[in-house]
């Protein structure tokens, strides 16, 4: 980092990502995205890759794959960048000069990327973004259609008691006080879809032990948890709870 002006920039945007800068340097993000980083399983080797990150927001994941070696990696959003969300790409901008990165940024809606316009990538990220979709199966298309090896999802899951596929529709801002959350599948939901896309193997790698993470004791304290903290009713919470998958060609 450079000083004291370049902290106090940084210090003026509106962080979504905790992205170390070095020199013990940290953006001051509400996520913990280092933490993330260990549950969606990026792998740590991408040498020669390409690499896609769509919703990339302040980017993490975007520099990560990069400093795990691949060869090209696109950010896009839309969302967070221009769009209704954050609507700056202040933080990835300035991530982006202090780490003195190569990362190609795009600023396009999620449902407007075709092979056409970004071309096809090795590795496809699509994470935090499928439950903002308001058709989820359409968005995953998107991500299949330009995603040659290994598609990487991280969202939030929901009805995961059932075994049958599911999905759970969340109406207005009912779901964390956000009306742009739509949608959430189950695992099995989750696993059928990518497999009708043509992924021959879809393994949920966050949690580990999901069957532990997700029992009716962890779930009833992550619910009592998320009444209090405003993310919905109890009965909407109960079933609710993070994943991540893998989607291999």
């Amino acid at each position: 980092m450079a000083g004291n002006a370049s902290l106090k920039s940084m210090d003026e945007i509106k962080w979504f990502h905790s992205i170390p800068l070095g020199d013990d340097v940290v953006t001051p993000g509400l996520d913990a995205s280092v933490a993330k980083l260990e549950q969606i399983c990026l792998p740590k080797d991408l040498s020669g890759k390409t690499v896609l990150d769509i919703g990339a927001w302040d980017g993490f994941f975007s520099f990560q794959a990069e400093k795990a070696g691949a060869k090209r990696v696109l950010s896009t959003d839309h969302f967070c960048w221009s769009g209704p969300g954050w609507g700056t790409k202040d933080g990835f901008n300035f991530a982006h000069n202090a780490l003195n990165s190569k990362v190609e940024s795009l600023d396009i809606d999620a449902m407007d990327i075709t092979p056409d316009n970004v071309g096809k990538f090795d590795v496809v990220m699509f994470l935090g973004v499928l439950y903002h979709l308001q058709d989820p199966m359409a968005g995953l298309r998107v991500a299949a259609a330009v995603c040659n090896e290994l598609l990487i999802i991280e969202t939030v899951v929901d009805d995961i008691h059932r075994w049958k596929p599911s999905m759970v529709y969340y109406p207005k801002d009912s779901f964390n006080d956000d009306d742009t959350n739509y949608w959430a599948p189950n695992v099995a939901a989750m696993k059928g879809m990518l497999k009708d896309l043509g992924f021959k193997k879809v393994e949920v790698v966050y949690p580990k032990k999901s069957w532990l993470r997700y029992s009716f004791p962890v779930r009833l304290y992550s619910s009592i948890k998320g009444m209090i903290t405003g993310r919905g009713p109890f009965r909407q919470t109960i079933n609710q709870g993070r994943m991540s998958f893998h989607a291999y060609r």
